[in-house]
């Protein structure tokens, strides 16, 4: 049996390769006329483009700016986000559907432009975006799809195959889409803030937000920052506002390789219609292409062994393209909202001054920048034709009625299992660099032991909803199979929508 590439610890090519400057932690109550909580592509975007409008403006992240999501992603900037537009199209009409569309488009315009006049040295480079199915179930799929694209006049193509080395039987092509390297993109944006009169604060963890005509942003330490207009983008909302999001939105985890090759790479950017994903793209790196080869999404806390996940992706790539090495490997997690479509906008009717964006679905790239946009000309009171779209407060019947029963059916279940569940497995029993679901004076507990023999012992119980956490292997993490949340070996949190550690146990 051949040997694993795979790298033995996690690491993103986008953070690896481009070193992002420092900002200290928040130590003292401040004013602002917008604090803008998450330091991704949303919040970047927005605190960019509100500095550039002469508002004061302060940017808080909880861990390392780009820390989250946004450095973890496969960086593809375009508005083909797998096969969803007929779908949309059944649900909510054509009209609604173009101007999703649209707005998207009009982020990769507006990347463009940025990188542009900013002169931005990013790895830019124009692709055309290629969905392919490979069994006649999902062919029809595609075919939908490309009709789908006629009704909504996007430039594509239909092809019968693709310059990738598989059997497929057809594909759809969206003309002119883009990929790049987010980190140094937003490394950019950054520097502008700061010098439109923008402050930034690192490790500074945002946990409520005191509601009324000036909202404060409450940070772990007790500071406050008051404010005209609050922005959560912090990837899952610290702050629900009676909104429910826990309720409207399911994580998934995805992972991602990036790969040298024996063999050459063809250029475009691949998505599968057929499951597991398979994503593809391609990346400079030490004179030669980086290939980013993505997919095996799963709700996060649910489903087999997590490593399996990687070994599967470089079993395909093997396959397809040859591999040299693997010197990454990465994973992320994507918020899916009941009828997939972002929420943008205020976080419930009666709190207009406090505003949300969450739930791209995988597509944060285009989503995200959309979402910035939006947000601006909310604050600065300007007409947007895509804020009904996006609105937190709409409610379709279908799909979002059926998907919400459904969604909290499994939370219930899974609630459930996991307080039933005693483990056979003891601290003890664990060898260097494992972690399980262990029983523990009695009781169910997580233990990880590391390479050096030290154990860590934690309640698996989330400090979200008490829901059970399960071990995430391949990330040495604790993750929620309800709402999402996850957790370090030692108990820190990682992810929303929990705000507080797993309860360490004494050993």
């Amino acid at each position: 049996m051949k040997k694993s590439k795979l790298p033995d610890f996690s690491e993103s090519y986008w953070k690896e390769s481009c070193q992002v400057q420092g900002y200290e932690i928040l130590s003292t109550d401040l004013e602002a006329d917008a604090v803008v909580i998450g330091g991704g592509i949303t919040g970047i975007t927005t605190a960019y483009l509100l500095s550039k409008e002469g508002l004061s403006v302060i940017l808080l992240d909880g861990s390392k700016i780009l820390n989250g999501t946004t450095g973890h992603t496969t960086a593809k900037i375009t508005s083909q986000h797998g096969i969803i537009y007929d779908e949309l199209i059944q649900h909510f009409g054509v009209e609604q559907t173009k101007l999703y569309y649209e707005a998207n488009n009009g982020a990769l315009n507006f990347i463009r432009s940025m990188i542009q006049d900013h002169q931005i040295d990013c790895d830019f480079s124009e692709e055309d975006a290629i969905i392919y199915a490979e069994s006649e179930t999902y062919l029809k799929q595609v075919q939908k799809e490309y009709d789908a694209y006629q009704k909504l006049n996007i430039s594509s193509e239909y092809s019968e195959s693709i310059a990738l080395d598989l059997a497929v039987r057809g594909a759809v092509l969206m003309k002119k889409q883009a990929q790049f390297h987010p980190v140094k993109y937003l490394s950019a944006l950054i520097q502008e803030i700061t010098k439109n009169g923008g402050k930034i604060f690192e490790n500074t963890t945002a946990v409520d937000i005191e509601t009324g005509n000036r909202p404060r942003a409450v940070t772990k330490d007790g500071y406050k920052i008051t404010c005209r207009h609050a922005v959560i983008a912090s990837h899952f909302p610290f702050f629900d506002g009676a909104g429910f999001y826990f309720a409207r939105m399911h994580a998934e985890r995805s992972y991602a390789i990036g790969v040298t090759t024996e063999r050459d790479y063809p250029g475009g950017m691949y998505l599968s219609a057929d499951s597991p994903t398979r994503s593809l793209r391609y990346t400079n790196y030490n004179g030669e292409k980086l290939i980013i080869v993505g997919g095996e999404s799963h709700q996060t806390g649910q489903g087999m062994c997590t490593s399996k996940h990687y070994e599967a992706l470089e079993a395909f790539s093997e396959k397809v393209i040859g591999i040299s090495d693997i010197p990454y490997r990465w994973s992320a997690q994507d918020l899916i909202t009941l009828d997939k479509i972002p929420y943008i906008g205020p976080i419930t009717a009666p709190h207009e001054n406090i505003l949300v964006a969450t739930g791209y679905r995988k597509w944060g790239m285009t989503n995200g920048t959309a979402a910035g946009l939006l947000i601006k000309d909310l604050i600065l009171e300007k007409k947007n034709p895509y804020a009904d779209v996006f609105s937190p407060s709409r409610f379709k019947a279908d799909p979002s009625l059926k998907t919400l029963v459904v969604e909290n059916a499994d939370v219930a279940k899974h609630l459930i299992e996991g307080k039933l569940e005693m483990p056979d497995k003891t601290p003890g029993d664990l060898s260097p660099d494992e972690g399980a679901a262990v029983t523990y004076n009695g009781k169910r507990a997580g233990a990880y032991k590391d390479k050096e023999g030290k154990l860590y012992v934690l309640d698996t119980t989330c400090t979200h909803l008490g829901c059970e956490v399960e071990w995430n292997n391949a990330e040495r993490s604790w993750d929620c199979p309800c709402h999402g949340s996850r957790f370090s070996f030692e108990g820190e949190v990682l992810e929303g929508p929990a705000t507080e550690p797993l309860e360490k146990l004494d050993q």
